[in-house]
């Protein structure tokens, strides 16, 4: 949706206050939307192809995968002991 004249000479008036009264945070915020676009540009390739995730990325994700598999496995291993230690006992 376009800006009404009104809006935008108002939006511009804002914006020249802004520089008048602040430049620091002028120039935090441009800062900021500069690495914004950076980072922007990194994560989308040409033609606004997504590039793959980072190695460290993949690497951290199946981490994590392989230690829940190795806790959900000894929980497994853990609570069978135990039901066969149970039945045992309940058979003696």
């Amino acid at each position: 949706m376009a800006w009404s004249q009104d809006e935008e000479r108002m939006l511009a008036q804002i914006e020249r206050h802004l520089v008048d009264d602040d430049p620091r945070l002028v120039a935090r915020l441009e800062s900021f939307n500069e690495r914004a676009r950076r980072s922007e540009a990194r994560a989308v390739g040409p033609a606004g192809v997504r590039r793959m995730p980072r190695r460290s990325t993949v690497i951290i994700a199946v981490s994590w995968l392989v230690i829940a598999t190795l806790i959900a496995t000894l929980l497994i291993m853990v609570l069978r002991q135990e039901a066969a230690g149970l039945a045992l006992a309940a058979s003696l």
